[in-house]
Parts: C-alpha cells; structure tokens; sequence
C-alpha cells in the first residue's frame, strides 16, 4: 500500500495493460492492484464463478487500506463480476441489470428493438438442447447462432444450411457450459423480469447475418447521466467476413454517418440504463443504402484499442475506465499523440490446420530487434516453435490469429506499409508431417 495514492484493483491485470494503465495522465496518484490472475479469468477452461468471487472478496477484505475502485478491460466474466464486486463494497459502477442488458445477447436485442428497431436484425431464442431445435427456426440462411454469452467468437458459428446448424448445434451442446454455468451464477445476483431469468446460459441467439458493410466500434462513456462517445475505430474483416484482421483508428467513415452512430449509441445506452462506466458499441454502416446495423454493446473498454488511443492521442484511453471509477469526469481525448493513425494488426492462418506445426517462429531478442527498426510498433507473437495450431489460444472457428501487432504511422498506407514488412521480418514458417507447409 501506497500512503496518499487511490487504490485501484485491476482484474486480471498483465504486464501489457499495467504498462498502458502506468501510462495515463496522473498515474503517479495510482496504485494499481492485481484481482484475480489473469489465466483465472481470461484462460480458463471452465469457470468457477462462485470461487472466483469469493477469491476476490477475500483480496478485497484483506487488503490493509481503501479500496477506492475496481476496473477490468476483459470480456468475459470480468464485465459481468465487476458489478457484483462494487456493489458489495459500496464502489461506484453501473448496476448488474444495465450490464446483463447490455451483454446478455438475447435480452441486448430486447432492448435494442424498442430503441432503434430498423438497426436490429432479425432474431431468434434457440434451446440447442431441444432435439427439434433445427426445425424450429424461422430465420432464412444464413444467420449467425451463438451463446446469448461467450467471448472471443467461442461457439459462434455463421450458418449456411441444415447440416452446418446440426453441426453447430452439437458442438455447443458439447462445450456451452464453459459459460453457461458462470452465467447462470451471475443472473442468480440480478433483479430479472421473468422471461429473462428463463433465458438461462445454456441458450442460444439466432441472427440474421449483418457482417458486410463497413464495421466501426464507437468508444464512450455514460458518467452520472451523461453520455459521452469520445473515438471511432474501425474495424476490417478479413476474406472469411468473419474474422477481424485489423483495427484503425480513427476512423475513415464519413462524419455525417459517425454522427448518426453516436446518436444511435446514445439511445441505447440511456434506453438500457447505463451509467457510471466506460463502453463500447460495434456498428455496420452499409454503403448501398446508407443504413446503420447495431452489432453488439460491451459494457466495459476495449482493450485492443487501447495502445491505438494511446498512439494518437498519446494517452491510452484506459484513462477513461480510471476516471469514471473514482468519479471524475474524464477530459478525453487527449489530442498529444505522436502519431496520426494507429491499427491493431492481427494476421491470420485461414482454414482448419489444426495438426499443422510451427517450424519457425522468432524469438523474444529477435522481436525486440524488429521492433526497434520500427517506430511504434509493438508486437505479441501468439506462436512459439514446434507449437501444433490446434493448441493455440488465439483461434476461432475458422482462423488462427498469428500474432497482434499495434503500429503507429502518420498515414494509412504506412501502416499496411510496416505491417507488411515486419511479417517478412518475423519469417514464421509451419510444417505438416515433418515437412514444410504452405
């Protein structure tokens, strides 16, 4: 403990994100704690919420000074165990209901109906269960199935017909309750209405498929009433329209549609009841007919974008989740950065190569050196020699993210100009049967 400074408990605090958090404006006045590890609540195979929250209260209770906040910048559960955990220690945040509004996918889609219903696709509630749940859908292919909670595209699959939804329907069946039993705790914490509470973890959105168009995350904070959307990133896909190979900031989209963006953000998140807490809200701008498609709210900061604010405005925006915690209006953004654009690069491994290994990947001192050819650049190598891709984290049903690569540059071209050549520096390599693979 530190005499004079705000204490401030960071779930699942790493070394990355203790280096952005050090980073923020008046970082002196923080001492940053670390609640619960991070392979407790970002790698789990199975969570066990109840000891994870009790783990927390006892962290909490023992700690010898004031706990002034608590903040986490994860998806899944930290979002959802952060209200539970303020409340109980008379902490400010948003309630546990505003956030179930928010992350619970089926009752989002509630929600955001009676606020922007022509931004809504179409949906459905599926039991995957129910042995004629297949029959039972009334969406035309293809729609998107997914847990109404999961994280990272986990058991989310893109459905083109009868076979790919049996298909999909049993994997979930067979690896749902990674989060439907942590789910199920957390609701049991929330004042519900009725047909909420039976929409328990173990079921399923269908949506229409909205993945085309230009995507786009809107930043923002609601503090005591207030809503605030302070950057736009952008977000491109890659070849499969389903995995995301970069994010771009700022954005390139028209203003007159960013305004519309924040207009509809703003809606929703008063609709939902939101406040006290940073957030984020992932938008579809389709340019043949100038319509807006609302993606998904994340009640908490993105914090893949947080090495882009901090390139550009020179104040990662981790400072906001700070400031709204200990009650202090934020005064964001910073506008001192060093660069003019920033992107999150996250290059992909297309297909299903599980067995496929890797024969090279470079070593820590050689990552160093690359980065120090380029300026800005930061990069976390997901790979390591001989690892098989079916073993790595980073993956969804349908690619393998090889790395994340943050680049600063003072033009677009440059950073699709850097990534391109830090890939050729990196020289992984893959083999299959002891041979080289390509």
């Amino acid at each position: 403990m530190e005499a004079g400074k705000k204490n401030i408990f960071v779930v699942g605090l790493d070394p990355f994100n203790l280096k952005l958090l050090r980073s923020v404006r008046h970082a002196d006045d923080y001492a940053f704690h670390g609640l619960l590890d991070y392979e407790e609540i970002a790698t789990a195979g199975r969570f066990d919420m109840e000891a994870l929250l009790d783990k927390a209260r006892h962290t909490l209770k023992a700690f010898p000074g004031p706990v002034d906040a608590i903040v986490g910048y994860w998806d899944f559960p930290t979002v959802l165990m952060m209200p539970i955990l303020r409340e109980e220690f008379g902490l400010r945040g948003p309630s546990l209901e505003s956030v179930l509004r928010c992350e619970h996918k089926y009752w989002a889609r509630i929600e955001q109906a009676k606020v922007v219903p022509d931004e809504v696709p179409r949906f459905e509630l599926v039991d995957p269960f129910d042995d004629k749940a297949a029959g039972k859908l009334g969406l035309d292919y293809p729609f998107w199935i997914k847990p109404v909670k999961a994280h990272s595209s986990l058991f989310g699959f893109r459905i083109g017909n009868r076979a790919e939804l049996e298909f999909a329907l049993t994997k979930v069946r067979a690896g749902i309750y990674r989060f439907s039993e942590p789910l199920d705790v957390i609701m049991g914490y929330a004042d519900l209405p009725d047909e909420i509470a039976a929409v328990d973890g173990t079921k399923c959105i269908a949506e229409e498929i909205i993945s085309h168009g230009r995507q786009c995350t809107l930043e923002g904070y609601a503090f005591e009433g207030d809503i605030e959307i302070y950057g736009i990133v952008d977000s491109i896909r890659g070849p499969n329209h389903s995995s995301l190979e970069r994010y771009e900031y700022p954005s390139s989209l028209p203003q007159c549609v960013q305004k519309r963006m924040k207009e509809s953000a703003t809606a929703v998140i008063r609709a939902v009841g939101l406040d006290n807490t940073p957030f984020n809200m992932e938008f579809f701008y389709r340019e043949e007919d100038d319509s807006l498609a609302l993606l998904e709210i994340n009640a908490r900061i993105s914090k893949s974008h947080s090495p882009l604010f901090d390139k550009v405005e020179g104040v990662p925006h981790k400072e906001v989740m700070i400031d709204v915690a200990l009650g202090k209006r934020p005064d964001y953004p910073a506008k001192r950065g060093r660069f003019r654009y920033a992107a999150k690069f996250m290059p992909r491994l297309y297909g299903h190569h599980d067995e496929v290994k890797v024969a090279h990947a470079p070593a820590s001192e050689e990552i160093s050196a690359i980065e120090s050819r380029f300026p800005g650049a930061e990069i976390q190598l997901h790979l390591q020699d001989g690892m098989r891709l079916g073993d790595m984290p980073h993956h969804d049903a349908y690619s393998y993210e090889l790395a994340a690569i943050f680049i600063g540059a003072n033009t677009r071209a440059a950073l699709r100009d850097d990534f391109h050549a830090i890939m050729d520096a990196m020289d992984i390599r893959f083999e299959k049967d002891g041979e080289a693979w390509a």
